[in-house]
């Protein structure tokens, strides 16, 4: 039977591709190559872009945040130039090495709002639902019950956070990227049951530093230039809960004011005389050791013992072996009924395969690997030359490494990089962090200490580079 979404997919009416950091990197709407009329302005931000889609009602941020596709019939929204659109749409996640780098999003116009008299009827009623829409997304049903597990460290953490969700202590929940932070982050909002209006979630890398303060905290009128009075995130959260991804991304100096919020229940915003109180529960999520993050100096060492009272950690799944064979059938059965595929399992070399790599991107990973392999399959056994291409790439690369390795030296993917493997020791921490280090510094020196410029050229973004220079000891030279 042919579905809304075989049909999307066959007419096709524009392609819009967004990063990570929800820059946009293509939009056919406006672009004049193909005869689109380019009346846009030169917004990259998707948010500036499509002023009436907000964190919670897209489902690019949605893809985003979960690594899965997403089937819309009917999204309603503006862009920047005040036109109206009916869309239906088919998002879906880009995957490199395990990580989502950005989304593609494949839209067929369903109705476009031209006239004025509508429009205007139009924008009232969309302003009306937008609240509501924030609070129906599908965050919301959300529950312990979805975290997909059967291991006694994962068991564990869950019942740790029903108790942890029904007090007002702040949570901090710590694990590798793709382990379920989020999920857990979403079960423990739902299970408090708190006002949806006063849930708030913020990733504090996907801000950039010189504004998350205003952010977070509120401005008012004339502390600096163009500032207005202007409620933060911690004001509107007031009588709620708050989530803070990526915490480990927040500015060192910043953190100082947070756990002034964490200790007293005091901030004051940004050129205000006063201070205001506010109860906010605060859930924060790290992707990194909150010890290494002290020692590296991007953790406050006073701001750690303070959320450590409710600390959960979310082991790598390299390390739930028995979660690897379960997620993987459930995921066969997911993705059987999503793409009418009849795969019944996996092939022992492939079950073999799956136990011993490393899944550096975790859950998220798996359920991503599993997906392209279903929907490509003509099998119902999946076998191992169907995986990936990346991973078959990084699997065979390494396997020849090894090969080369036998007599003492082994090229390790660079010309310039030469491993000697007949010293006692080549620990593969050490080794990739001088590499990452060596050519950090490198392309600082080429763009004079602008780590903007260094951030393109090495395709991470400036918040990153500088998380990783202080992890490695580079000093910031730039002024």
């Amino acid at each position: 039977m042919t579905t809304k979404k075989d049909l999307l997919l066959k007419n096709v009416d524009h392609i819009l591709l967004v990063n990570k950091d929800y820059e946009i990197v293509y939009n056919s709407r406006f672009d004049p190559a193909i005869g689109n009329k380019p009346d846009a302005k030169e917004y990259k931000n998707f948010f500036e872009m499509y002023p009436s889609l907000g964190r919670n009602n897209s489902s690019i941020v949605k893809t985003m945040s979960t690594g899965t596709s997403i089937f819309r019939d009917a999204q309603e929204f503006i862009d920047i130039n005040g036109n109206v659109y009916v869309t239906q749409n088919v998002t879906i996640p880009i995957f490199r090495e395990g990580q989502i780098v950005g989304t593609v999003e494949l839209t067929k116009d369903l109705t476009t709002v031209g006239d004025a008299a509508e429009k205007k009827e139009y924008l009232s009623r969309l302003t009306r639902e937008s609240s509501f829409k924030a609070n129906m997304d599908n965050n919301d049903h959300i529950s312990f019950e979805d975290i997909l597990t059967i291991d006694e460290q994962m068991l564990e953490a869950i019942e740790r956070a029903k108790v942890f969700a029904l007090n007002q202590n702040p949570t901090l929940i710590y694990g590798e990227t793709g382990t379920g932070k989020e999920l857990f982050a979403q079960s423990i909002i739902n299970y408090a049951a708190s006002p949806k209006q006063k849930i708030i979630i913020q990733n504090c890398a996907a801000v950039p530093e010189n504004l998350i303060e205003s952010i977070l905290f509120g401005t008012t009128k004339g502390s600096y230039t163009g500032a207005e009075n202007r409620k933060g995130l911690f004001e509107e959260a007031d009588g709620g809960i708050f989530f803070l991804d990526e915490l480990n991304a927040l500015p060192y100096h910043v953190q100082g004011k947070l756990l002034r919020v964490v200790q007293e229940g005091t901030f004051r915003p940004i050129g205000a005389s006063r201070e205001k109180k506010v109860n906010v529960k605060i859930v924060a999520a790290m992707n990194i050791d909150p010890m290494e993050a002290i020692e590296k100096n991007i953790l406050r060492k006073d701001l750690f013992y303070r959320l450590s009272g409710n600390m959960i950690y979310l082991p790598p799944l390299r390390e739930r072996k028995g979660d690897i064979e379960y997620l993987t059938d459930n995921y066969i059965d997911y993705f059987n009924e999503m793409y009418d595929k009849h795969v019944q399992g996996i092939s022992e070399e492939l079950r073999s395969f799956f136990l011993e790599y490393r899944w550096e991107g975790n859950v998220r990973e798996l359920r991503h690997v599993i997906e392209s392999m279903v929907s490509m399959t003509k099998n119902e056994i999946l076998q191992y030359s169907e995986l990936p291409l990346y991973i078959n790439e990084k699997h065979n690369d390494a396997g020849r490494r090894r090969e080369d390795g036998a007599g003492g030296r082994a090229a390790a993917g660079s010309d310039n990089i030469v491993i000697d493997l007949d010293k006692d020791s080549c620990d593969l921490r050490t080794t990739v962090e001088k590499v990452e280090r060596d050519l950090i510094i490198g392309v600082l020196k080429s763009t004079r200490g602008n780590k903007t410029r260094a951030g393109e050229i090495l395709g991470i973004p400036r918040q990153t580079l500088k998380y990783k220079m202080g992890r490695l000891g580079i000093e910031d030279t730039e002024k």
